[in-house]
């Protein structure tokens, strides 16, 4: 999170998605933090791997996945999409990001406590 609140006090909030997504790589690389960006992961049915891949924006030391927004507040969806993300990932850490507030950096934590 602290390389998330350095980006939005380096460049406020109101930005591209992808802005904030190219600035928070460059942030963890700086802080030596080790991250995977759009990493492509796969859904399988019944041990068969789907054609169609999730891509959240960030998984960070291989067990939190993070993801970014721009938007004027969370909704349903934003957090549904992360619950997937984590469920796929089989990882129980999230944080949903959102870098469009100008005054100040939105987020949570989202757990996620049964990864069957």
């Amino acid at each position: 999170m602290g390389a998330a609140f350095e980006v939005h006090n380096v460049l406020g909030g109101g930005l591209s998605e992808e802005i904030y997504q190219q600035s928070l790589a460059l942030e963890f690389d700086l802080r030596s933090i080790p991250f995977k960006a759009k990493h492509r992961l796969t859904v399988n049915y019944k041990g068969t791997p789907l054609d169609t891949k999730y891509i959240p924006d960030f998984v960070v030391f291989d067990r939190i996945v993070v993801e970014l927004k721009t938007v004027s507040a969370f909704c349903a969806d934003h957090h549904s999409q992360l619950m997937n993300y984590l469920r796929i990932c089989r990882l129980p850490l999230g944080y949903l990001i959102n870098f469009a507030p100008i005054g100040k950096l939105d987020y949570e934590r989202i757990i996620l406590s049964d990864n069957h």
